[in-house]
């Protein structure tokens, strides 16, 4: 019986409105984001925020000779409406449904999560610089905080990668009832692109792999899959997990990795120590947190 119920989910999914939040601050990592942003919306027909936290700091970075900032709004309106009607433009006529700007002054953490609430936004896409090169004010620092607090989805786009369509999809798990929930967002975004996905099993122990443990995984979690393109991979990492993960989107040829973030999950061995420092091995490639269904 549980099946049916599963594919009333997806059905219901589907149907209601999706929107994406995409905080900018103009620097390079927040325009790829864009593009980021502005792609998936194309494919899930949503809506699109374009956001910005007012900050005068960054603000004299783009316009030194404003020495009091007597025209920060003014200047941040100008900009964001520049790349609205390049969004408009480029992606309306490929399925976007709408693109919006908004800005506020206030913390930009903050700001974000709340526009995030009260926007019932489902994905927030964010550029970084990578958290090898922290920067008090620029967007990028802020990821690890808004992966940490958010409650809703979160794709993180590294400053130096572009976007292509993702030709594989790497879904690392330690096994979970939620994995059943999670793999059915995946597939549904890897349908988009006929994305292959590897279904990556891991193992942080030293001890020889339960592949029994792995053969349930596969039985228990494959009705709720609806896509050809699936590889069960099982692997043991016994060092450090992220940078396991790491080294295997890259043998794999992975172009997402995409974690499960719930309370004592697989996302908490991988970056509860540190996330910010942990979130550095993966300035190659985005990273897709799931954290609501």
């Amino acid at each position: 019986m549980r099946q049916p119920t599963q594919r009333l989910l997806i059905f219901l999914k589907m149907e209601n409105p999706f929107t994406i939040l995409c905080p900018i601050d103009f620097s390079e990592c927040s325009l790829n984001a864009i593009e980021y942003a502005s792609r998936l919306g194309e494919k899930y027909k949503a809506d699109l925020i374009l956001f910005h936290v007012l900050n005068t700091q960054d603000y004299l970075k783009l316009s030194p000779l404003d020495v009091n900032a007597k025209h920060q709004e003014e200047f941040v309106r100008e900009k964001m409406q520049t790349l609205q009607k390049a969004v408009q433009a480029e992606s309306i006529p490929k399925g976007l449904k709408s693109c919006e700007i908004a800005f506020q002054d206030g913390n930009v953490v903050k700001m974000i999560l709340d526009l995030t609430s009260m926007k019932k936004a489902n994905l927030i896409v964010i550029g970084t610089e990578g958290m090898n090169e922290l920067r008090e004010n620029v967007m990028g620092s802020r990821a690890s905080q808004i992966v940490q607090e958010a409650d809703r989805d979160v794709l993180v786009v590294p400053r130096k990668v572009f976007f292509k369509s993702p030709r594989k999809l790497v879904f690392a798990s330690d096994y979970m009832e939620e994995d059943k929930l999670a793999i059915q967002k995946i597939v549904e975004f890897a349908g988009f692109f006929d994305s292959e996905i590897d279904l990556l099993h891991v193992s942080s122990s030293r001890k020889s792999i339960d592949r029994t443990l792995h053969q349930v995984m596969i039985d228990e979690i494959t009705p709720f899959i609806r896509h050809e393109k699936v590889n069960f991979v099982l692997k043991s990492f016994k060092d450090d997990l992220a940078l396991g993960l790491e080294n295997y989107l890259q043998t794999s040829k992975g172009d997402i990795l995409v974690t499960l973030s719930k309370k004592k999950t697989f996302f908490d061995q991988i970056f509860s120590k540190n996330l910010s420092k942990k979130m550095a091995y993966f300035t190659s490639k985005p990273l897709w947190v799931i954290k609501s269904f």
